[in-house]
């Protein structure tokens, strides 16, 4: 059994269907769940920008103790937040059953690259390890020096962060006055709001200002929307201008 955020993005619940797992859509509250060989959790969350606070992260281990299951931390945006935590930070040292897996793609733009990597628990890592020779997942050697340039600087990292936030500054209030309310969205670069209506009408709402965004239903929800945060500046301008009027 694999379980995955109820508010998601679909590749958790893909990964289940493809190694032929039985999976179940779970809340936040990991003392809720009932038991699994495998829970994925994504703080900070796409497509909500929700961060699970330390507690809610020492829920999660402990339920992993309980059923001697495995949790994958999916802390690709972590570096979005000063709030959010690594699971690893809370582990007190013990990483057992526990993975962080991280992704360069929005720290530092490197989608194309499909440069990432995982840290946790040891015995974990040598089970993905010869998974990985069978499976051709080879990182070639200038990805690599592209990654270890990258996670050498935290200045752009720093830079990225700032400009989320500033872009998202000046879309929520647009969207606010326009009846959008706005739930999470504290981290990642994404807003997740609603206008209490099914998710499609906002789509079309948004379609006839010229906006492009992402229905809730792709992530588990009927009645929000996804605002990608990745357009240039003067972009993000120009949106919430035509939001406002």
């Amino acid at each position: 059994m694999v379980l995955y955020p109820a508010v998601a993005y679909p590749t958790y619940l893909v990964g289940s269907k493809i190694s032929q797992s039985n999976s179940q859509a779970v809340e936040i509250d990991a003392a809720t769940w009932p038991a699994a060989d495998l829970a994925w959790i994504n703080s900070p969350s796409n497509p909500t920008g929700q961060v699970q606070n330390e507690a809610q992260l020492r829920a999660v281990i402990a339920w992993a103790r309980r059923n001697n299951a495995v949790v994958a931390s999916d802390e690709c945006y972590l570096s979005f937040s000063d709030e959010a935590k690594s699971i690893l930070a809370v582990a007190d040292g013990d990483n057992k059953n526990l993975i962080a897996v991280h992704s360069l793609s929005k720290r530092s733009n490197l989608a194309g690259y499909r440069a990432a990597f995982i840290v946790g628990d040891p015995l974990l890592i040598a089970e993905i390890r010869q998974i990985r020779k069978h499976a051709g997942m080879m990182v070639p050697l200038p990805v690599q020096n592209a990654m270890v340039a990258a996670l050498s600087d935290e200045s752009h990292v720093q830079q990225q962060s700032a400009r989320y936030q500033n872009r998202r500054s000046i879309l929520i209030p647009a969207l606010t006055k326009s009846g959008f309310t706005i739930k999470h969205s504290e981290a990642g670069l994404y807003i997740w709001c609603t206008r209490n209506e099914d998710c499609w009408q906002s789509v079309d709402w948004f379609a006839a200002l010229g906006v492009l965004v992402t229905p809730g239903s792709f992530y588990g929800d009927q009645s929000f929307i996804r605002i990608a945060l990745t357009a240039r500046d003067e972009q993000i301008k120009s949106v919430a201008e035509r939001i406002s009027a």
